[in-house]
């Protein structure tokens, strides 16, 4: 074989894959090889002094060339495509008898997440804050006014509960349901840096209540906050709002392991968080849905699924998620939500029904093909418009 050209294994994976319509080239192969990206195929001694030969083609290096081509694209930087490719590995085949994505090298995985993360407007906050940590009142004012140029504020879903009952009303949700935005939580941050006491109980309040956990009101923060600031209540940790909102830290300190747990625990909860979610578009309702709505109910962590679990995340929100829940909380969290997973796995079978997922899936998509069943709001005719009242 000439200096320089690809070779024939290499040839036989561009061949093998052109068949799935997937087109790659050997100089590309080489290229992912190179960056670490690609294993090399096995090869076989032929004794001593003869050199070694390939016998076959290696399916993981056609599986990770496969991968690689589905998530890379002209001028996309590959430490995107390695995360998606990581994300995708952990997920299981649509099909049982799929191909199991292999995983990518997971010390370029490491590598991608501490890239991402460094750019993340989470650690660009946490860095401005420590940063402006004892310059006084001209370093808080420089935080906010940087904090309010960075784009995108968080605004959590409409309960689904709620979004449930006005489906099948036909009426508007209300004004509440959609909850306040975070972008007081610029407030936690500012105090990370600078200290409670210098944000003060009321902006905290306001940006404790922006996550709704246990239902608390702005009044109820104030008090549990001022409570504190007199020494008369339970004490703020600020060191440990810091730890966590150290995004990068964590991923560097975390074993291969751990990486991969993490990545088992933010699928999971995020199949839990969907199926939380899909009942306010009008799921069919099963004893085990409701138990295991219910469980998160006791909980009261909806407000946090919300806020870390996105359902088609980007790279960025993968490796943030991928962070949060490398944190003993969620982990344990997957663990309990599991756990009462298996204490009823019909989640898709309807009581009394024999067909099972089949009759589920073709009743849930007959409830979204019809219309509301309540009676119009406020008793209006057919001959009544939108809001108005008949005469």
């Amino acid at each position: 074989m000439a200096r320089g050209a690809p070779s024939s294994a290499d040839l036989q994976v561009v061949r093998e894959l052109a068949a799935r319509g997937v087109v790659v080239t050997a100089r590309q192969l080489e290229s992912w090889r190179r960056a670490g990206l690609l294993p090399r195929h096995r090869r076989r001694g032929l004794g001593r002094g003869r050199g070694s030969v390939v016998d076959a083609v290696d399916p993981l290096v056609v599986e990770s060339a496969a991968a690689l081509a589905r998530h890379l694209r002209q001028g996309r930087d590959r430490r995107l495509a390695v995360l998606e490719w990581f994300a995708e590995a952990g997920t299981l085949p649509v099909e049982p008898e799929a191909v199991r994505v292999p995983e990518p090298p997971i010390g370029t995985v490491r590598q991608a997440l501490v890239w991402v993360l460094e750019r993340s407007v989470a650690q660009r906050l946490t860095e401005l804050a420590r940063s402006a940590a004892g310059t006084g009142e001209e370093g808080r004012d420089a935080l906010y006014a940087a904090a309010g140029r960075i784009p995108g504020p968080y605004r959590p879903v409409a309960h689904p509960a709620l979004v449930r009952a006005a489906l099948e009303t036909g009426k508007d949700l209300p004004a509440e349901a959609e909850g306040p935005d975070l972008r007081s939580v610029v407030h936690l941050v500012a105090a990370i840096g600078l200290g409670g006491q210098e944000v003060g109980a009321d902006a905290l309040a306001e940006a404790f209540t922006g996550f709704n956990l246990h239902g608390l009101t702005v009044e109820d923060w104030q008090q549990r906050l001022s409570a504190a600031e007199r020494g008369k209540g339970p004490p703020v940790n600020w060191a440990l709002f810091e730890r966590y909102a150290d995004a990068v830290g964590p991923i560097k300190r975390a074993s291969d392991e751990e990486l991969v747990r993490a990545r088992t625990v933010l699928v999971g909860l995020r199949g839990f968080s969907c199926m939380y979610l899909l009942h306010g578009l009008c799921l069919p309702e099963t004893p085990a849905q409701a138990a295991l709505r219910q469980r998160i109910d006791d909980l009261g962590v909806f407000p946090l699924l919300d806020l870390v679990i996105v359902a088609d995340p980007s790279p960025g929100q993968f490796a943030l998620g991928l962070t949060v829940c490398l944190q003993p909380f969620y982990d344990n969290l997957y663990e309990t939500l599991t756990q009462q997973l298996t204490v009823n796995t019909d989640i898709f079978s309807i009581p009394s029904d024999e067909t099972g997922p089949a009759g589920f899936s073709e009743a849930w998509i007959r409830t979204l093909r019809e219309p509301a069943n309540a009676a119009p709001q406020d008793g209006g005719g057919a001959d009544s418009g939108p809001g108005e009242r008949p005469g």
